[in-house]
């Protein structure tokens, strides 16, 4: 998801330069769109989708952000409909690495009715692949409520694939802070 305002971050934190590149193509080189179907970008910026549209993705304007975070999940969940589970990412984790994407993916595989996060030593963390009999909850959201309070109400779901660096789980919220 690429779609929020930034405002911790003052700003389009995904245009900012991470050693060099902007975290959203950070983001997709993290998450290449070969490994989902379909492989869906949520955001309000044209240069993002221009980008994620380039690159193999399917871009979706979200013209709704003022909504908050659930206005992009419900985006995005709307053109993932028919598969089996939903992968949500941030843009913001420009550690990220496509080998913990793969394992993550893998553990859905074995188990597709349960909810599959990234995460270090127990702690939860983003990505997430939420199952098919989540997505009318996922649906239901509102405001900036995300998926986290999906998961909170069905915590025994919940299996963790381990990163392969805890910095991968890391974020950019604030300018030069993670």
């Amino acid at each position: 998801m690429a779609s929020g305002y930034g405002r911790r971050y003052g700003g389009n934190k995904l245009l900012t330069l991470w050693e060099g590149v902007p975290l959203y193509r950070r983001a997709f080189a993290a998450l290449p769109p070969h490994l989902f179907s379909p492989a869906v970008v949520a955001s309000q910026y044209g240069e993002i989708l221009t980008a994620a549209g380039k690159a193999g993705y399917l871009p979706l304007l979200n013209c709704h952000p003022w909504e908050g975070v659930a206005a992009g999940i419900r985006l995005g969940l709307q053109a993932a409909w028919r598969s089996d589970g939903a992968l949500f990412a941030v843009c913001d984790q420009p550690n990220l690495k496509t080998n913990s994407i793969i394992n993550l993916i893998n553990s859905f595989l074995k188990s597709p009715e349960r909810i599959h996060a990234l995460g270090w030593q127990g702690r939860k963390g983003n990505p997430v692949i939420f199952p098919k009999s989540l997505y009318s909850e996922l649906m239901a959201l509102s405001g900036d409520t995300g998926g986290s309070a999906v998961i909170r109400a069905h915590r025994e779901l919940l299996t963790l694939t381990e990163a392969g660096d805890p910095a991968e789980l890391m974020d950019v919220d604030r300018p030069g802070k993670g």
